[in-house]
């Protein structure tokens, strides 16, 4: 999709705005017309940061996905297992009360995946009702009779942990994804894939088995499916950061809150642990004349096949 940012115009910008008010954020009346103005801007940047998404004040691929599930409330519409899948915080609400309730229905991503599925219908088997999987206003109106307590544990986090302990060991034999991004927030084509074809030399010299993800729309959930179905025991991505001219350094974000917590598609559609690398910032004037130096794609890689091996080590 497109990238919209201050100063665009149209119909989609006017889409924005709209699922922006429904959401109470506040925009100047002049702007309201489909112009991409400083209010607009200043509410996207207060949406991402809500959300844990890169605050740079332009609509893309996440931004727009997330305006899109932030709309939806558990009972606006009847959920079940469908492809492509039901997004949207109705179904991450619908999987933290599952999982409250002790049924497992995997990782509070908003996605109604077969993990999921599989949840509604073993809690419907629990309750005496047909185990359909179709979760409409009277399943809804059963889990919250059962009144699933707030922000406890789930089964979903405790299993994740005891797979990450079990990984430990030789990054030898390992296959690790690396995905250089694809889309203009992303920064310079030929720097990700640089830097990505480096990161792969660096950890086949380790042992491992690299994978660069390519030939890849730039939508993240088609990236992030591509990643799941290589089964890899990890997945990095290497991006260069945007956003504020004053921003500066290397950055590196991981959806469970480890570092800079971030929940792009990779990071939150992947089944395996994923990392997102930004080793420079290239709206920063001084950062950006790094990515001439022909040295800084192979010291990026050395670093990040540095720290895969003392992550698995």
């Amino acid at each position: 999709m497109s990238v919209f940012r201050s100063g665009d115009q149209g119909s989609e910008v006017l889409d924005v705005q709209q699922r922006l008010a429904a959401l109470g954020y506040a925009l100047a009346p002049g702007e309201l017309a489909g112009w991409f103005g400083p209010s607009t801007e200043a509410a996207i940047r207060a949406f991402q940061d809500l959300r844990h998404l890169r605050v740079d004040g332009l609509v893309g691929p996440d931004t727009w996905m997330q305006l899109v599930e932030a709309g939806f409330r558990l009972g606006d519409r009847t959920l079940y297992l469908h492809a492509p899948p039901f997004r949207g915080d109705d179904v991450r609400e619908l999987q933290r009360k599952l999982n409250a309730l002790g049924f497992d229905a995997g990782k509070q991503d908003g996605v109604h995946g077969q993990r999921t599925d599989l949840a509604v219908r073993e809690f419907q088997r629990n309750v005496g009702e047909e185990p359909d999987g179709m979760v409409g206003l009277h399943t809804i109106a059963t889990i919250q009779r059962m009144r699933p307590l707030e922000d406890v544990p789930s089964r979903a986090v405790v299993r994740e942990v005891e797979e990450l302990r079990g990984m430990r060991g030789s990054i030898a034999g390992k296959v690790i994804v690396i995905d250089p991004g694809d889309g203009p927030a992303d920064g310079p084509a030929e720097v990700r894939v640089a830097m990505a074809a480096s990161v792969a030399q660096e950890l086949a010299g380790l042992g491992a088995k690299p994978e660069i993800l390519r030939g890849h729309t730039d939508a993240p959930s088609d990236r992030a499916r591509a990643a799941n179905e290589l089964g890899a025991s990890l997945c990095v991505s290497v991006h260069l950061g945007g956003g504020v001219p004053e921003a500066s350094g290397p950055t590196c974000s991981y959806r469970r809150g480890r570092l800079q917590r971030l929940t792009v598609g990779m990071l939150r559609e992947t089944r395996m642990p994923a990392v997102q690398v930004e080793p420079l910032v290239t709206t920063n004037e001084l950062e950006a004349s790094l990515i001439d130096d022909e040295g800084f794609p192979p010291r990026v890689a050395r670093a990040v096949a540095g720290g895969a091996r003392r992550f698995f080590g």
